[in-house]
């Protein structure tokens, strides 16, 4: 009897060997095909767009590709060095750091307070969801631009500036004053309007999956609502989702590029300060230099610090493991 199990499995399997090699390429019913035919095209183009163009970054990094993408000439890790020595790509680490500073706990706190309270809303929820998660739908070019053109524009235009002449203080030159550096601002701001609906979805599904018994058991027992609730039993039960919400928002800070380099940039280049590492690769691989292989170089160092941040923050804050 001990031995049924196996015999039945290994006919099984004997059965597997013997079917054609059609049906065990298709599947029954032709299932397998039809998952082919669905995903294929977009395993295809990830492939191809992604991680083909990653493999050739990391093949360029060890040459000295200047002006070219088929370099010859192996260089090592010397590229790498180059990289780690040069102060300009250290300080856009460091304006990384800063960037990160500002917009990871003003993004979480927005989030969770808009999910707060759309959460609360008894009536049109549908409604004010959509309008705080529309600006996560919106171009980051774009609203780079409407917030460089329209809202905080030179020192004689813009809504920013209209704002402060109504109360007679100075007009403020937002994006190249840099003592004290307004140009933060101008670039949180706009992160935050862009990203804040996305991040309040993932806090309205924690939300949403708290036991409305729990609530009425803390009250049974006295709580107070409002913070006292809010401290003891949502906040808690939030962990999961306030640990994603924050690893989001970490790489995203990593890869920030579209809303610095259409703020910042204009004819004359972009400004010495506030340059994040994506700014500086894209001038280092595609400026004048064309040097591809520092580039790569940079953009692997890069990858490699996103990718040890992530894994220190999902073990410290314990990311999959199990509830208690």
């Amino acid at each position: 009897m001990r031995d049924r199990p196996a015999k039945e499995r290994l006919a099984k399997e004997h059965l597997v060997r013997e079917r054609p090699l059609k049906e065990r390429l298709l599947g029954t019913q032709n299932r397998t095909l039809w998952f082919w035919v669905f995903v294929g095209p977009f395993a295809v183009g990830l492939g191809l767009f992604t991680y083909v163009p990653l493999l050739w970054s990391l093949y360029l990094s060890f040459f000295d590709a200047h002006n070219t993408v088929s370099p010859t000439d192996f260089v090592g890790f010397d590229n790498y060095a180059a990289m780690l020595r040069d102060d300009a790509f250290t300080s856009s680490l460091g304006t990384f750091v800063l960037f990160t500073a500002f917009i990871v706990p003003a993004t979480y706190a927005l989030s969770l307070a808009l999910a707060l309270m759309v959460n609360r809303i008894r009536f049109a929820q549908a409604f004010f969801r959509s309008v705080f998660f529309l600006p996560a739908a919106c171009s980051y070019v774009v609203a780079a631009l409407i917030w460089k053109m329209s809202i905080f524009n030179g020192v004689r235009f813009g809504l920013a500036n209209t704002v402060l002449g109504w109360f007679g203080a100075d007009q403020t030159a937002w994006l190249s004053t840099t003592s004290p550096p307004w140009y933060w601002l101008v670039i949180v701001t706009v992160r935050l309007w862009l990203q804040a609906g996305f991040y309040m979805i993932l806090f309205l599904a924690g939300l949403q999956r708290i036991s409305p018994t729990l609530y009425e058991a803390a009250a049974v027992d006295g709580a107070r609502p409002g913070w006292q609730v809010f401290r003891n039993i949502t906040f808690p039960l939030l962990r999961a989702t306030s640990v994603a919400v924050v690893l989001l928002l970490v790489i995203n800070a990593f890869q920030a590029f579209d809303e610095f380099y259409n703020l910042l940039s204009d004819s004359r280049g972009y400004p010495p300060y506030a340059r994040p590492p994506l700014v500086y690769l894209y001038y280092t691989a595609l400026g004048q230099g064309q040097n591809l292989g520092l580039g790569s170089a940079g953009a692997i160092i890069l990858a490699l610090i996103i990718a040890v941040v992530t894994i220190f923050q999902a073990r410290f804050f314990g990311l999959g493991r199990k509830e208690d």
